[in-house]
């Protein structure tokens, strides 16, 4: 079986007893506006834009507090748009209900947007196109219940050590049998596919070879955890919170994306490059509108607020302890003896403002999107196989799917500064494994992984 068999058939066999259980109702969408939103005074008129009437998805996790914040505080109202929130099933609906034309914007992993133009497994060749990033960081990797037994602790409980917890990864993997070695992500080709596989590398296994990764939508998770469907899974908060002792209690987090790459990209505002050239002075006060909601976001003063609005029903619909950690930066990694695991950091879930311990060039902001780093993803598209070979034309490409330039005229209308460069080196520092990425040798860096697609095997002559 090869893995694209195996990712259809075992995330339909994974979850397909309790898809009926956890099914996403879109009627829980909001449909009337706050007191705050009718109140505040439009500074576009609806008839200046082309398509002031806009369908705009959402998935019922921490993610949707941009989109949540501009429809209860009237970002939307303000540049002029009339937006229906659409609440998706999955990533995989949000993905492609913009793709197929049912929604004129989503949220989608970062992954998603390059993939569509590379055709990375799992992405539909489509001109999907992104000018801003929605948010950085949010997600993490729970693991289960035995794992912890086994000794395995969360990554900064090794203080960087990475083969001492590659000894205690292979000694509780080593003795499990292979259809055991399984764990979860939102979506094929994504950039927690990438995280998960980097991580299990970087230990000196080939996730290839020892490892299946099954797709399960965010509300799945914690109960294919519980039935034993999985080890482990990477998904957005407040799914990782959920799982830990005090709540459901069976697992713990063993990292934060943020801990295995500083200041990574999550979530894109998605958009087909049809409905800009259509629709120009409308995807202006769209992005406008987001961009003033992350702001709004990233306020410590404010995030009290935002976790409790994306609590309410129309949002997730989890209960506050669920939704406050990762918003709020006060983030509980669990564990099964009884100590307190919480740390506090304000980068634990990044909407705007970068936090100084993040480095980034003059004007960064995390709503700027970096060229860059979609041709790292498009590294590890390459990397695990989901395409024969890194693209000639990629810094092309790169362009194509990730609107930066467009980001920069939109900031500079709202006065915001942008940094001048497409490009920037990712330092060792924020990875995981300490190794850095050059965008002017993306060739290079992928080739100097061992573990990888495609690596030439050596042939000894005699």
């Amino acid at each position: 079986m090869n893995r694209r068999d195996f990712l259809i058939g075992a995330s339909a066999s994974a979850t397909g007893t309790i898809l009926s259980a956890c099914t996403i109702d879109a009627n829980r969408a909001p449909k009337q506006f706050s007191a705050a939103a009718l109140a505040v005074e439009p500074v576009v008129k609806p008839e200046s834009l082309e398509k002031p009437n806009l369908t705009i998805g959402y998935v019922p996790v921490n993610d949707c507090a941009p989109f949540a914040i501009a429809w209860e505080k009237g970002f939307f109202r303000k540049y002029g748009l009339n937006v229906k929130l659409s609440r998706e099933a999955s990533w995989a609906t949000s993905r492609d209900g913009v793709i197929f034309g049912r929604l004129d914007a989503s949220p989608v992993v970062s992954g998603a947007v390059t993939n569509a133009h590379i055709g990375a497994e799992g992405a539909r060749h489509a001109p999907l196109c992104a000018a801003m990033t929605i948010h950085r960081h949010g997600n993490a990797l729970t693991m289960n219940r035995a794992m912890w037994e086994s000794g395995l602790r969360p990554w900064h409980e090794y203080n960087g050590n990475l083969e001492r917890f590659g000894q205690d990864f292979h000694r509780y993997f080593g003795q499990l049998p292979a259809e055991k070695r399984v764990m979860a992500v939102v979506l094929s080709s994504s950039i927690y596919e990438y995280f998960v596989r980097y991580l299990i590398a970087a230990t000196g296994v080939d996730p290839m070879k020892e490892f299946r990764v099954i797709i399960v939508p965010p509300p799945q998770m914690v109960t294919n955890v519980r039935i034993g469907a999985m080890q482990a899974y990477m998904v957005a908060e407040p799914w990782n919170t959920r799982a830990i002792s005090g709540n459901e209690g069976v697992g713990f987090t063993f990292a934060q994306g943020r801990e295995i790459w500083s200041g990574h990209p999550d979530r894109l505002l998605g958009v087909m490059e049809s409905f800009i050239q259509e629709n120009p002075k409308t995807y202006r006060s769209l992005v406008k509108a987001m961009i003033e909601a992350c702001q709004y976001c990233s306020q410590p003063q404010h995030r009290e607020e935002v976790a409790a609005i994306i609590s309410q029903r129309s949002f997730t619909g989890a209960k506050p302890k669920f939704t406050r950690p990762a918003i709020v930066g006060d983030y509980n990694y669990g564990g099964f003896d009884g100590k307190a695991r919480k740390i506090n950091s304000i980068d634990t879930t990044i909407f705007f403002d970068i936090p100084a311990d993040i480095p980034e060039p003059t004007g960064a902001h995390s709503t700027f999107l970096w060229k860059s780093q979609s041709l790292w993803l498009m590294t590890q598209a390459a990397r695990w196989g989901q395409i024969k070979a890194f693209p000639k034309n990629a810094e092309e490409l790169a362009s194509q799917a990730w609107k930066t330039d467009l980001y920069r005229e939109i900031a500079a209308e709202m006065g915001i500064d942008c940094p001048k460069d497409d490009y920037k080196v990712e330092p060792a520092a924020v990875f995981i494994d300490n190794k850095a990425f050059d965008p002017s040798n993306p060739i290079g860096y992928l080739n100097s992984f061992e573990i990888r697609a495609n690596r030439p095997t050596p042939i000894f002559m005699s």
